[in-house]
């Protein structure tokens, strides 16, 4: 069910979002492109291959604007990174092994740059606190982006945040305030923006996708008590999120959460949650603000404790 190599052959999930931030990106300033001092870790990723025999395996309905299709990763103690695609019914494939050399990094996330409708690689952050771009590849080059974020605790794309085409970064500080990096779409990024503070109540913050059916990318992001908040999307890289939104409690039984997009392929972004026993659990988006996941359904019945990161 998937290729090593080759074009994504679901070029038809482009999103339809404008680049109405051109001019704006091209008149903020962006880090030079350096060789890297330290190893690269190696990463692949096979693409999902939608009809394997003439036929849709997912029976897809989605549509021009849907969430992105991606693998899920995990990178082990050991420094070996693992992924897993969709299998076409709602759950996850198989793993395949996916590089190695992942003990030097400290976060990491997928980041589609052209609205095709997948990741084109990812941006990681080293030990020492250096943030580099890397497509995917054995060989691919990465892209020295800046110095300085061992300041940020938290690190996602959350996908267009923005308005413009490619995903944008969003980081936490250990005071709380939460920035957003809009993307150039080649691996470089603005000036950071301020988005506010207080966002040290959360210890997990995620998103990859919009979950409320307006076309605008959302995030959620879970406190101390195990409350979970949405945060509905604007597209105004100023002011880019509404005030939140009680989606539920209960989530501090979950050690992890995650989304990278859709992996039930409905065309709406879902959300992975990993228990403290090691066992996977899939949210499903309805594209409903007002309860927007269906109720958990188990994925995988244990052994993802093994992943120090996922993404």
């Amino acid at each position: 069910m998937a290729k090593s190599s080759g074009l994504n052959p679901r070029r038809a999930l482009a999103r339809a979002t404008a680049a109405a931030l051109t001019a704006a990106l091209v008149a903020t300033g962006a880090s030079s492109a350096v060789a890297a001092d330290e190893p690269a870790p190696t990463a692949t990723r096979p693409q999902v291959d939608v009809k394997p025999s003439g036929q849709s395996k997912f029976n897809s309905t989605a549509l021009p604007g849907d969430a992105q299709i991606n693998p899920l990763f995990g990178a082990d103690g050991n420094g070996e990174l693992w992924g897993y695609l969709p299998d076409g019914e709602g759950g996850l494939d198989t793993r395949f092994h996916s590089g190695s050399g992942w003990d030097t990094i400290r976060a990491v996330t997928q980041v589609d740059h052209d609205a095709d409708g997948e990741s084109n690689g990812l941006w990681q952050v080293t030990s020492g606190g250096q943030l580099y771009y890397g497509d995917w590849g054995i060989d691919a080059e990465h892209i020295f982006v800046g110095n300085g974020w061992k300041i940020y605790n938290q690190l996602f794309s959350g996908d267009n945040l923005g308005g413009a085409a490619a995903d944008d970064l969003l980081a936490r500080d250990s005071s709380g305030y939460l920035y957003l990096y809009l993307g150039y779409g080649n691996g470089k990024l603005t000036q950071r923006y301020k988005v506010g503070g207080g966002w040290n109540a959360y210890t997990h913050i995620t998103g990859k996708g919009d979950l409320t059916g307006d076309g605008k990318a959302d995030i959620v992001a879970k406190d101390k008590s195990g409350v979970l908040w949405l945060y509905k999307g604007t597209g105004n890289y100023k002011a880019p999120f509404t005030s939140r939104t009680r989606v539920g409690g209960g989530w501090n039984t979950y050690n992890n959460i995650v989304s990278v997009g859709d992996i039930d392929i409905d065309g709406i972004t879902d959300l992975v949650a990993r228990d403290k026993n090691g066992a996977l659990y899939l949210y499903k988006g309805t594209g409903n603000a007002a309860s927007p996941f269906k109720s958990r359904v188990k994925i995988g019945s244990g052994g993802w404790n093994t992943y120090r990161l996922m993404f």
